[in-house]
């Protein structure tokens, strides 16, 4: 399918778990390594599997990764780009061809399809590792674009804190498992999931508005405690992000240091 033919969307449809991580993948990689960019299939592989940044961690083939890239190029959202040589095929994401979308807004996506539900301030110091995202406001405004298009939830206000925000595209498999993504995935999108196909984007959804309720009423009956493990998790995931990028910063400034003396003969 040639992008220059397709028309902008504006809304996400769902998509299962490897298909996000694949997409995640594309675009995180896009952003943070453009020198590497459109990725091989063998690189693309090892960035769904990479232990850092990533939750769940996985263990893709490149035969089911190749595989969920046909899914993603059916569906518009990627494409194969052949090199100068012929020899070697690489891939990139399509997103920015599919949607109106800011680079915050793109960054903050890909961070929620590869780690899931997370606090705001974590979502922007891990969403910054892609764009520059200088403020609060400034993730607030990408977040409720997101949530304009049904791609993201809150479990509230957006100025409160604690809040929690989510991609909202999981499939239909996805919410019969877990009961509270129906709800949200359906706030998001202000529609009820219906049908039986894993990929299912048809079916008639009920209003916004009370689906938007029951979500209310379903984070009010959480336990204080759930909460206060919830948010000491997040925090304990921050910290081991920030002591990763440490170390990654102490490794660089070592191999200077060692460079610099070499350069004076030490």
């Amino acid at each position: 399918m040639d992008h220059g033919d397709q028309e902008k969307l504006t809304a996400f449809l769902p998509l299962n778990a490897r298909e996000r991580r694949v997409l995640g993948v594309l675009i995180e990689k896009g952003l943070t390594t453009p020198e590497y960019y459109p990725l091989t299939l063998k690189a693309l592989t090892t960035g769904c599997n990479q232990k850092n940044n990533r939750d769940p961690v996985v263990n893709y083939d490149e035969e089911t990764v190749a595989d969920v890239i046909e899914s993603l190029r059916e569906k518009g959202l990627a494409a194969v780009v052949h090199t100068e040589s012929g020899r070697t095929e690489r891939y990139r994401h399509y997103v920015r061809h599919r949607f109106e979308i800011t680079e915050p807004q793109i960054a903050v996506l890909a961070e929620l399809m590869l780690r899931g539900r997370q606090q705001l301030g974590e979502l922007r110091s891990r969403a910054s590792r892609m764009v520059p995202i200088e403020s609060l406001e400034t993730l607030r405004e990408a977040v409720e674009g997101l949530m304009t298009m049904g791609g993201a939830w809150a479990t509230g206000d957006l100025s409160r804190r604690g809040i929690e925000v989510d991609h909202a595209l999981y499939t239909e498999a996805e919410t019969k498992r877990n009961p509270e993504l129906v709800l949200t995935s359906a706030a998001a999108r202000g529609q009820r999931i219906a049908g039986d196909d894993d990929d299912s984007s048809d079916a008639q959804l009920p209003s916004a508005g009370n689906v938007s309720r029951s979500v209310a009423v379903a984070a009010a009956a959480n336990s204080s405690v759930d909460r206060q493990i919830e948010e000491l998790r997040s925090e304990n995931r921050a910290l081991r992000d920030e002591i990763e990028s440490l170390k990654g910063e102490l490794r660089d400034i070592r191999d200077e240091f060692e460079s610099l003396r070499r350069d004076l003969g030490g």
